[in-house]
Parts: C-alpha cells; sequence; structure tokens
C-alpha cells in the first residue's frame, strides 16, 4: 500500500453521510467503500451497521419528542400570560 492511500488515513465522517453509507452496504451486502470494497459482509458488520442506524433513529426521535415538548410548554405560557 501507498502512504498516500486514501483508506489508510482516518477521517471523521459526518453520522448523516456515515448512515446513508451503511444503508448502502446493507441494502448490496457487501462493503461498498474501504479496503473491503467488494467483500461481503459479515453478520458482525451487518449487525453493527444495523445498530448504527437504529441509534441515528432513536436521537432523531428523541430530538423530535423534545422539541415538540419545548414548543406544548411555550404555547402553554403564552396562552397563560393572555389570560393573566
Amino acid at each position: 500500500m501507498a502512504d498516500n492511500d486514501k483508506y489508510k488515513k482516518r477521517r471523521w465522517s459526518v453520522p448523516s453521510k456515515r448512515a446513508k453509507k451503511y444503508v448502502a452496504d446493507r441494502l448490496a451486502k457487501v462493503h461498498t467503500a474501504g479496503p473491503k470494497e467488494g467483500k461481503p459482509l459479515t453478520d458482525f458488520e451487518a449487525g453493527i451497521r444495523s445498530g448504527y442506524l437504529q441509534c441515528q433513529s432513536d436521537h432523531a426521535g428523541i430530538w423530535r419528542y423534545k422539541k415538540q415538548k419545548e414548543a406544548e410548554k411555550a404555547a402553554k405560557e403564552t396562552k397563560k400570560k393572555k389570560a393573566e
């Protein structure tokens, strides 16, 4: 391997981009990027990708729930101030 190999250098990726790559891996059932590109996913690797995607979904749901609760609380406070 050359020293300037794009897969040798470790980089952070944006979670949404990583999730898209994981979805592509899961659908193709093979590695779509990296040094293992084209090789089939093992059950462990497929499980890791599924777990990551589930975690992303859970966090997004919690964020939406908290955002909605804040909006409801603000609406109640506004209503309460108008009543006074």
